[in-house]
């Protein structure tokens, strides 16, 4: 397929370590596939991490949309895909895609960034060294990516706990945001996730989790969705009674 100058895509592979029992890969590894494709187009326009760091800050995550069709399996070769499409002062807005020789689309997601001053710990103004390259286009109003529905304070959750581990955090000095998938997933247990797929997930990040901490991963039962009729789940992370992370699942049976 020919791209456009804002477009990238490198060929992949799936193997074992990205599927779940069934061969199938997961929502973690998917959000994995996608922070590779966008890191390697971020090295080829050589506005790679040591690049952007020397600008006095990182790009950070706020929020993603995950629009699944259905999921590739083992040994399936694929193509991830990117193409940063628009940014304002503050906030940029990638896609990210990932689709089959033919042209069909296993999954589309969108992701809001920011970029966060490294000595205050805030959002900063985007330097243009580090956005200009992109062939991104600047508009006043970015498009926005629907914050999730909170846990009601009469709706029943579980409740499992993780520590953070030395192995979470990534070379960016965060914990990698597939470990986020997993902690709130994983809650929903064995039986409804061998026979359930995910078919969208909208997910907000609010503040950092760190080395040490104990996650307090909470789900609730899923329930139709009087909108669509699909399942669905929501999902919440505290740490020491802090919300870092909301997010909003639909399911569908497996095949």
């Amino acid at each position: 397929m020919k791209l456009a100058p804002n477009e990238f895509e490198i060929k992949h592979q799936i193997t074992y370590y990205e599927c779940d029992p069934a061969g199938v890969v997961t929502p973690g590894m998917l959000i994995n596939m996608i922070v590779l494709v966008s890191e390697q187009q971020s090295d080829a326009l050589k506005i790679g991490t040591q690049v952007v760091n020397a600008n006095g800050g990182g790009w950070v995550i706020t929020n993603y949309e995950i629009n699944i069709t259905d999921l590739p399996k083992i040994d399936e070769t694929v193509f991830l895909g990117t193409r940063a499409t628009s940014y304002n002062r503050y906030f940029a807005f990638r896609e990210f895609w990932v689709r089959d020789e033919s042209g069909h689309e296993y999954a589309h997601i969108t992701g809001m960034f920011v970029f966060m001053e490294f000595a205050s710990r805030k959002m900063a103004k985007i330097p243009a060294a580090i956005i200009d390259p992109y062939h991104s286009t600047e508009v006043k109003r970015i498009p926005r990516i629907k914050n999730p529905v909170a846990i009601a304070d009469d709706e029943k959750s579980t409740t499992n706990q993780y520590r953070v581990r030395y192995f979470d955090i990534d070379s960016n000095r965060h914990v990698n945001n597939a470990h986020y998938f997993d902690w709130m997933l994983d809650v929903l247990g064995a039986d409804f996730l061998k026979t359930h797929m995910l078919k969208k997930m909208n997910i907000k990040y609010s503040h950092e989790v760190r080395y040490g901490q104990m996650v307090n991963s909470l789900a609730t039962a899923p329930k139709q969705d009087e909108y669509n009729g699909q399942l669905m789940t929501k999902h919440e992370i505290i740490v020491d009674d802090v919300l870092t992370t909301q997010a909003n699942c639909w399911w569908i049976d497996r095949p």
